[in-house]
């Protein structure tokens, strides 16, 4: 009977209806096989295509019942443990024996089943001399007797298969199929990725290439035979195992040339996220896109071998391996734009850092002649929709804050011939309230994605979403895809242009408030601007201000800047740098510079950088409406003693004593209404005269906002600016921010009524631009009472507030400045019936004392106001219960005030 065999496993194939492949048990690697060919028995051929290498040779057919024999044993052997024995050996290495499901031969002889089925007969000329023969001649007459098979009536043509090798029009063939499983019968596997499949029913033999992925392959040398890339053999085992001559189902997705791509599903699995989660496969990114189950499930599968380092990516580092967690995914605040691919973030830390955004590429120049080599290239308007790209990044992510995800750093790379230094650059994925924003700027075709070699693996961690962007963005037509003419942007420079200056000035002067938006920060003073309306780029400088003056480039040498001017730049900076302005122009430098006022958000930048005491109030100031304001900045400044005041030394009153002698005491009071007192008995009044004003403007803001009620929460309060308060009588005023300690304490200062308060951030809302304080300056002016101390003691300060807020508080009176002082003015206030002085008033209640000045034009109201003290000092009022307090503290025994 010859050796016996047992415990092989798996028949991966069957060459014929009697030639068939078995394997051994896999260790550390596919197993040995071995073809072994049933012995006395004989069945039809299976159908043979003709060899390319000659030309005249045809098609050979299927014998008829040949494949009912194929599907007989594939059916009944494939994936089966099997016993076999060997009964003879040809010298040219043939084997011949017989083969039994199960580990030995009690189990069932398939040669026997397959006469019995009448699927094969006895060879011819076999004599039934032993019992295997015997019992095969006994299957044969049964079959006869049953007109099974081959012995039924009719010759079998039913039997053979019309096959077709090769597809017409395989677009057309895949599309007619709708994406829907078609059953099929894997026929040979040429490597892990690529099988050779039998279509049913209607018999089509195609090669199908698994979407998404490539395996290690099969290379061809010059002399015909084959090397294996590493790990390719084990892949083919792997898919060969799971998948040779099993009924599967293909979902036909493309072609590629005469080759179909497809998805292979089979009851145990999907072969290609198998092969990918296993190492045996990588992501492809040319077919990825038709694989119909989601390349993100690819993606995912491939992630996980990554991460474990199998197979094929044994040595695999990942882009981020040498980055902390915090390096690769933080939360950052966009300061700036730089081109349609780079922003500039601002970090938690405070640090800035220049983020690229993955895979992407900004438009470009294409072509060599495309430029005016005479003309100075600007690439934000004159490549093709570069504008329109910064323009959405500069929309979408100004000031906000983004969640950023480093995919990869590209190393610096030295310069070329053809292509320039480039240093390290930080490669993320910038995505803002869910919106990956490089796929948006792809899919409105203002980028392109990058194609990368397939074994690089520096590329966006969405890099699949990007390539679908980008074909919705060819199929539409949209931006760089577009047939349409390119759109043209012509932007006047006149930035130190004199002559194109002076002609543009009186425009701008005429113009008041004009829309810009800051194309770039010079200094804490000085920038560069883009006024949309007009088309043309300015350099604006802060009028009203003196700003620390930053480094400089001379010939021959670097001028130092002056102590923060470094600080002062980078708090316009990101104040202001590409946000929407509005500007004034007031005047021009000789340089063809213009000078003016720049709002953001209803604030003056030029009082922001005084009140941070990174600016000084320039004298030129004075003459302007904004001169009170700036003044009121620089002295709260002052008394910080920060930054450009750091030194700073009040001088002593007595020093502009001389000056004022000279002036004659000037009494021209207006009419005023008081609407608050201060704690230290300063107060806040509006003037009369624009009183009817400010009430018109109140009622139409209010119902302006009846109409447009601000979103309860949307408003996110800064110090320094302009908005609107709702007071607890539940009316809106305006208002502006002087402090925020969380969103449920926000300060804020009522600017037409003087009065503060701490709000929730709930019950504020943008300043609409109609009620700015362009449109009415703020109406509530702070003054301080002349020629009167106001007591140290809590009580005794109480009770002289009290009083006056029973007297004056939301009643009209006469106000006369009578000398300017650090803070406010100092001014005498009379009743409007009366004309009776309220501050003498209070000296005659003993409620405050004298400040007793020098001023010649001043002596006579001051021997008034003396006169009031000693009269209530004599009937011992309020701060003079106790006699004269002061008595040993006076002048002449040394003390000083």
């Amino acid at each position: 009977m010859g050796l016996c065999f047992s415990n092989w496993t798996l028949p991966r194939g069957l060459l014929e209806w009697c030639a068939i492949i078995v394997r051994g048990q896999p260790r550390g690697g596919p197993p040995p096989e071995r073809q072994i060919n049933l012995s006395n028995i004989r069945a039809g051929n299976l159908a043979r295509r003709a060899a390319a290498t000659q030309p005249d040779a045809k098609d050979t057919p299927d014998e008829p019942w040949a494949f009912p024999a194929r599907e007989f044993l594939r059916k009944k052997l494939i994936g089966k443990e099997v016993c076999f024995t060997i009964e003879n050996r040809t010298p040219q290495g043939r084997e011949y024996g017989m083969i039994y499901l199960g580990k030995d031969t009690n189990g069932e002889n398939i040669a026997e089943s397959l006469v019995a089925e009448g699927l094969a007969t006895r060879r011819e000329g076999m004599r039934a001399n032993n019992p295997e023969q015997n019992r095969l001649s006994e299957c044969e007459e049964q079959a006869k007797a049953a007109k099974k098979g081959m012995w039924s009536e009719g010759n079998g043509s039913h039997t053979i298969r019309d096959l077709k090798y090769t597809i017409e029009n395989p677009r057309h063939f895949v599309d007619s199929h709708h994406q829907k499983p078609v059953n099929a019968i894997i026929e040979h596997v040429r490597d892990g990725s690529v099988v050779r499949a039998l279509l049913l029913p209607d018999y089509y033999l195609v090669t199908v290439m698994l979407s998404g992925i490539k395996c290690p392959t099969f290379r061809r040398e010059a002399d015909g035979s084959e090397t294996p890339e590493p790990f390719a053999a084990e892949a083919k085992f792997f898919t060969e195992s799971r998948l040779l001559q099993r009924d599967v189902q293909i979902i036909l997705e493309s072609c590629h040339n005469q080759n179909i791509l497809g998805t292979i599903l089979h009851p145990n699995g999907n072969i290609t996220e198998l092969l990918l989660k296993e190492g045996f496969a990588r992501c492809v990114d040319w077919s990825i896109a038709v694989y119909t189950r989601g390349a993100e499930k690819l993606r995912a599968a491939e992630r996980f071998a990554k991460e474990r380092r199998l197979r094929i990516w044994r040595d695999y580092v990942a882009p981020t391996a040498n980055l902390d967690q915090k390096d690769k995914q933080f939360v950052a605040k966009v300061m700036q734009v730089l081109n349609a691919d780079a922003i500039v973030v601002k970090l938690n830390s405070g640090d800035y850092k220049t983020i690229h955004l993955s895979s992407i590429r900004p438009p470009r120049l294409e072509g060599e002649n495309t430029q005016d080599k005479n003309k100075k290239l600007r690439p934000l308007y004159d490549i093709p929709y570069m504008f329109e790209a910064r323009e959405f990044l500069r929309k979408k992510l100004i000031g906000k804050k983004v969640n950023v995800t480093v995919d990869y750093i590209r190393p610096a790379s030295p310069a070329t011939e053809t292509v320039p230094a480039f240093s390290e650059r930080t490669c993320a994925t910038v995505t803002i309230g869910g919106i990956n924003i490089a796929e948006a700027l792809v899919s409105k075709g203002l980028a392109t994605v990058i194609r990368y070699r397939q074994d690089d693996d520096q590329r966006s961690s969405h890099y699949d979403e990007l390539l679908a962007a980008e074909a919705r963005a060819i199929k539409n037509g949209k931006g760089l895809h577009s047939k349409k003419e390119v759109p043209i942007h012509r932007v006047a420079d006149i930035s130190g242009d004199t002559q194109k200056a002076k002609q543009f000035l009186p425009f701008l002067q005429r113009a008041g408030r004009s829309e810009a938006v800051v194309e770039y920060v010079f200094s804490g003073s000085r920038l560069k601007l883009y006024l949309p309306k007009e088309t043309c780029l300015i350099t604006f400088l802060l009028a009203g201000i003196e700003c620390p003056r930053g480094a400089r480039n001379l010939p021959g040498l670097v001028q130092e800047g002056e102590p923060f001017s470094e600080e002062a730049m980078f708090f316009t900076k990101e104040l202001v740098l590409q946000r929407e302005v509005e500007v004034e122009v007031e005047s021009m430098d000789k340089a063809g510079n213009f000078i003016g006022w720049l709002h953001i958000d209803g604030a003056n930048l030029s009082v922001l950088l005084v009140e941070h005491a990174l600016s000084k109030v320039h004298f030129t100031a004075e003459r302007s409406s904004y001169y009170k304001s700036l003044l009121s900045a620089e002295e709260a400044a002052k008394q910080k003693k920060e930054k450009v005041w750091a030194h700073y030394e009040e001088q002593p009153v007595e020093e502009v004593m001389p000056v004022l002698e000279e002036k004659e005491r000037s009494a021209s009071y207006k009419p005023v209404f008081v609407t608050e007192i201060t704690d230290d008995l300063h107060f806040y009044v509006q003037d009369v005269e624009t009183g009817t004003q400010l009430e018109k403007l109140m009622e139409n803001m209010r119902n302006d906002i009846a109409s447009h009620p601000p979103v309860e929460g949307s408003y996110a309060p800064r110090r320094g600016e302009f908005c609107i308060a709702k007071f607890v009588d539940g009316e809106w005023y305006r208002a502006r921010v002087e402090k925020v300690e969380s969103p449920a304490k926000v300060h804020v200062f009522y600017i037409d009524y003087g009065n503060r308060e701490v709000l929730p951030s709930t019950r504020l809302g943008t300043l609409p631009p109609a009620f700015s304080t362009r449109v009415l300056p703020a109406q509530a002016t702070e003054y301080a009472f002349a020629f009167i101390q106001v007591p140290q003691d809590d009580d005794a300060r109480t009770d002289a507030v009290d009083s006056v807020v029973r007297d004056i508080q939301n009643t009209q009176c006469l106000l006369n400045v009578e000398h300017l002082s650090a803070g406010c003015p100092h001014v005498t206030l009379q009743f409007a019936d009366s004309k009776g002085d309220v501050g003498l008033g209070l000296v005659k209640e003993g409620l405050v004392m004298v400040e007793v000045r020098k001023e010649k034009q001043f002596q006579k109201v001051i021997t008034e106001y003396l006169n009031a003290q000693e009269s209530a000092k004599s009937a011992r009022l309020n701060l003079w219960r106790y006699g004269d307090f002061r008595a040993d503290d006076a002048d002449e025994f040394g003390y000083s005030r």
